[in-house]
């Protein structure tokens, strides 16, 4: 019989439906009949396309002895971190601060009173791998607790009020200097890895927030090696087994340090900014390179995760059913098995075009990929770029031309046939703070990669999605999640500030008021529900959830960068489009990260950005005319030719005019002369003298 979790939305839970275990959702009946039987509660915290969530699901959630162990000890409770990132926030700080690490799956043994007083990730069902094992934990977690009730709740209500104290910021400082960011990218530096890319040793993940913050500053000192720490990183993610070579788009990290062995996993997230660095990245060089794997990825996530209505999937799973499998009854999923290849299946379905395919992508007769402790990777292939185009046109003979439309012939016929595989799971909820983020991708590959327009809508579709389902105008509440024909879940502050993000990407590639409008109003709603009028900065949760035990303020730009960091970024842009000040906010968060950023700045990447953008200051591009005319065109080109990631573009379109005057009256009196298309370019709305010479423009930008 299917549990609780049968009748909720979320693609996490609805994986655990048939457990024997008595899983709860998150929520007051399973805390009142904690507190009713006395019981501690076991709270388990993943996500869909978690790998080793899988794992100890298969190993110990679906085990009826387990499951009845849970049951006679125990309150289980189980939370989708995605859906319920304030929970998941909670409880690993806990972890981080008990256990010195955190991930997912993790577990977490709380009072009936939720303070949580034991906690760990994945445990196997017996010991091994020095970690104990699940069903020891469980009795002896449940012997202390029978045993020793009042001392465990004490050491509970302590650790909790330790968190509150440590997670407390320090008071108002002022905005850190530029020595901070400087002395950062000499950190960034120091652990450089120069021959392979990326920072430090195994494992490597993309954390395209350090690569944005080093760009930044290379745009705003000219210091080249901040530059070339990330070309030669993306370069190497790009030519390495993390990306998908075939259907496009990275997974989750590299699992060595050559970016050879993926974690197959596919977030949105990752997808969303990766793109922006890349795109920038072409900016930066004028490489074409860089601009195609941002187009190639935006590809993948048209094709693959996006719903019908135009909003963006969350994640594809790492694990799939090998296809050798896929008529077994109940068939053993395994990491990787969509994605890689036998050398006789290249053969089989490329024939006489195989060897080029080979010598480009480093495929081998008995496999190239290294061995793995369970032997699903022995004789197979991970795809990954082994040699240049010239090297493999050399090698076989043929033209450079003629390889490269052999390997798109390639690419073809690969694709149809892993379209017959069996596909990872797709988590399929649209999720709004990473649909921001992408749409912010989207828009900004629109407007600064040159062939790139048609991206504009997918970005203004997902924009209308959200809108439409995710957007109560009455109440002005926004949701996080919507799935199944259903919106839930109020939003956290990220969901404000990446939608907002969006927005003014969006707004600043098609110039319609609307977005513009909408990002402004959210603006304000952020700042009513999660702004700090004490210290300052944006709380991630609006403190109206009791079972939210803490309240906190994220200070730490990972996979996904902290609310705080995107919006100062995104008052930056406001307060050079709007005559609105938010210079208090700005730099009143700046200053409460200041300790932050100036004793391990390398957490706050994002926000380091927002500081480099600070002091770099912001210059104002107003274009007006038709976009679609050529000397329109001519004049945003001049744009998209540089790297300018301060600047702030407004397309100033005729059917727009009568709103933007109200939203920003400062363009009022920008008109086209002699009826062409006309750039005004503008410091702290001082403007120069309009020009509707493009070369006069790039001169203007040359010596601004």
């Amino acid at each position: 019989m299917p549990n609780r979790l049968a009748t909720e939305k979320s693609p996490y839970l609805l994986q655990h439906k048939d457990n024997p275990v008595d899983w709860y959702p998150w929520g007051q009946d399973a805390f009142d009949r904690a507190r009713r039987e006395n019981k501690p509660i076991f709270l388990s915290v993943g996500y869909s396309t978690c790998h080793w969530c899988h794992v100890m699901e298969h190993e110990s959630f679906e085990s009826p002895a387990i499951a009845d162990v849970l049951s006679r000890h125990f309150i289980s409770i189980k939370v989708d971190r995605e859906e319920r990132p304030d929970v998941d926030r909670v409880y690993m700080t806990f972890v981080q601060a008990t256990t010195g690490s955190g991930g997912w799956p993790m577990s977490v043994w709380l009072t009936p009173r939720l303070e949580p007083f034991y906690g760990g990730t994945y445990f196997p069902p017996e010991a091994r791998w020095g970690r104990p094992g699940f069903v020891e934990i469980l009795e002896e977690i449940a012997r202390v607790w029978r045993e020793e009730q009042a001392k465990v709740e004490q050491s509970a209500a302590t650790i909790l009020g330790r968190l509150q104290t440590m997670r407390a910021t320090g008071g108002r400082a002022s905005v850190p200097d530029v020595s901070v960011l400087e002395r950062t990218v000499g950190e960034f530096a120091s652990s450089f890895d120069a021959r392979r890319g990326g920072f430090g040793g195994a494992p490597k993940f993309p954390r395209p927030s350090e690569l944005l913050f080093l760009l930044r500053e290379h745009a705003r000192t000219g210091a080249t090696n901040a530059r070339d720490m990330v070309l030669v990183t993306l370069r190497a993610m790009a030519l390495g087994g993390m990306r998908d070579h075939l259907g496009g788009g990275f997974h989750r990290y590299s699992v060595d340090a050559d970016w050879r062995v993926p974690h197959f996993e596919k977030m949105l997230y990752d997808q969303a900014q990766l793109v922006l660095a890349y795109a920038e990245a072409a900016q930066v060089t004028g490489d074409r390179s860089y601009a195609d794997v941002a187009l190639d990825t935006l590809d993948y996530v048209r094709r693959d995760l996006t719903s019908p209505g135009g909003g963006f999937f969350s994640a594809e799973d790492a694990d799939s059913v090998p296809p050798e499998h896929a008529h077994e009854p109940h068939p053993h999923k395994m990491e990787g098995a969509f994605y890689i290849w036998s050398d006789a299946e290249i053969q089989e379905v490329l024939g006489a075009g195989a060897d080029v395919f080979r010598a480009r992508y480093g495929i081998l007769p008995d496999g190239n990929a290294p061995a793995d402790p369970q032997g699903e990777f022995t004789g197979k292939n991970l795809l990954y770029t082994a040699r240049s185009i010239e090297d493999v046109a050399s090698m076989a003979g043929r033209s450079v031309d003629g390889v490269h439309a052999a390997l798109e012939g390639a690419r073809d016929l690969l694709m149809a046939r892993r379209a017959t595989r069996p596909r990872p799971h797709l988590d399929d909820k649209v999720l709004t703070a990473w649909n921001g983020l992408m749409i912010a991708a989207f828009a900004r590959a629109a407007r600064t990669i040159e062939g790139a327009d048609s991206y504009l809508a997918d970005a203004q579709r997902a924009a209308r999605f959200v809108r439409e389902q995710l957007w109560q105008p009455s109440s002005r509440t926004l949701l996080r999640r919507y799935r199944d024909g259903s919106a839930g879940v109020e939003a956290y502050a990220e969901d404000y500030a990446y939608l907002v993000w969006g927005l003014l990407e969006l707004f600043q590639a098609d110039g319609d008021a609307d977005w513009l409008e909408w990002a402004i109003t959210l603006q304000k709603r952020q700042d009513e529900l999660f702004w700090d009028p004490v210290d300052g900065g944006w709380f991630s949760t609006t403190g109206k959830d009791e079972s939210v035990l803490l309240r906190l303020k994220e200070d730490y730009d990972g996979a996904e960068p902290a609310a705080s960091s995107v919006s100062v970024m995104n008052l930056l842009t406001l307060s050079h489009l709007t005559t609105g000040s938010f210079s208090d906010e700005i730099e009143t968060t700046l200053g409460i990260f200041a300790p932050r950023l100036s004793q391990s700045g390398r957490v706050a990447p994002m926000m380091l950005a927002a500081l480099s953008a600070y002091h770099s200051g912001t210059p104002q591009l107003i274009v007006v005319g038709d976009p679609s005319a050529q000397d329109t065109r001519a004049l945003h080109d001049v744009v998209r030719r540089r790297y300018l990631p301060t600047a702030v573009i407004v397309p100033l379109i005729d059917a727009q005019r009568g709103r933007l005057s109200d939203l920003l009256p400062w363009t009022a009196s920008m008109r086209a002369i002699d009826g062409r298309a006309t750039a005004y370019l503008c410091r702290d709305f001082a403007c120069e003298s309009p020009t509707t010479d493009a070369g006069e423009l790039a001169a203007s930008f040359s010596a601004f």
